[in-house]
């Protein structure tokens, strides 16, 4: 059974908060709300960010945006790619990076559900609000959904075999992946990370996994099905890397490398709804999945 440990880096500065724009500003940038999501009865509704823990006035830009879709599709809980943290993990860290940001949406009861990036300490899973409850890779189910949240940091052969054991048993009609570094991505700096494809795809084509989710790339792509499997990339919800899409890679069937943005999702029966959304409530990818 094959396994690795990533080494991780050094602490790195948060970034430079982005010049703040004054309310006008904001007001003439943003795009009308648009929903492209069905809004059935008894669907799951669920958001998805990833690294976001710059507390930039951008990120906080994001979150009100997400606010403000909240306010059309009230998704019940948040799915976070991991960096989740950039810089200093001291309490202060916590309340600029997450717990301001997303104060508005903490305060109506979403719920948010972290996994770890190659930026994130540890202890992260000790944070209540990420609702870890103290482990690195975990499950929980919602409707006819099973999440699954891996540690990619360090696949070692005690996470394969939870994972292996866990979706042997498996019952639910979606099974649905999110960790932070991706097995396929067009992006230039970082891009498709293969020695982690080399664990997990067998183990995701064997178990019928239908959605991957990760981050790391600071873009949005959809990728291209990959032997019937879809892979997203969210990783522009407090970072953004300008330009990093390789659209001639052949891998990406959609992209957005300009803007910061976050997602949505309804699942609803056999079909996935999804809604990707930049910063100023632009739709820069929509669509639907249809459960194998």
């Amino acid at each position: 059974m094959f396994s690795f440990f990533r080494k991780k880096p050094a602490a790195t500065p948060a970034p430079a908060p982005a010049q703040k724009l004054n309310n006008a500003t904001a007001a003439a940038v943003s795009a009308p709300l648009k929903l492209a999501l069905p809004m059935k009865d008894g669907s799951v509704k669920f958001a998805v960010i990833g690294d976001t823990g710059s507390g930039s006035e951008k990120q906080r830009e994001v979150g009100d945006m997400m606010v403000k879709y909240h306010a059309l599709f009230p998704f019940d809980f948040v799915l976070m790619m991991g960096d989740n943290m950039y810089g200093g993990e001291a309490p202060q860290d916590f309340e600029k990076k997450f717990a301001e940001p997303y104060k508005a949406l903490l305060e109506q009861k979403v719920k948010f559900y972290a996994t770890l990036g190659n930026h994130d300490q540890a202890l992260q899973v000790n944070y209540t609000n990420f609702n870890m409850n103290g482990k690195e890779y975990y499950r929980f189910a919602k409707g006819k959904i099973a999440f699954y949240c891996l540690n990619s940091n360090y696949m070692d052969k005690k996470q394969v075999q939870w994972l292996e054991d866990q979706l042997s048993h498996e019952t639910a009609e979606w099974r649905v992946m999110f960790f932070h570094h991706p097995p396929y991505s067009s992006a230039k700096k970082n891009g498709s990370d293969g020695q982690l494809r080399e664990v997990v795809e067998p183990i995701f084509l064997k178990y019928g996994v239908d959605v991957v989710l990760a981050g790391h790339d600071h873009v949005y792509e959809r990728i291209k099905p990959q032997k019937g499997i879809y892979y997203f990339v969210s990783g522009a919800g407090g970072q953004l890397r300008a330009g990093d899409v390789d659209r001639q890679s052949g891998l990406v069937e959609k992209s957005y490398d300009r803007d910061m943005h976050f997602m949505l999702f309804e699942v609803d029966g056999d079909q996935m709804y999804f809604q990707a959304i930049s910063r100023t409530g632009e739709t820069i990818d929509s669509g639907i999945i249809n459960r194998k």
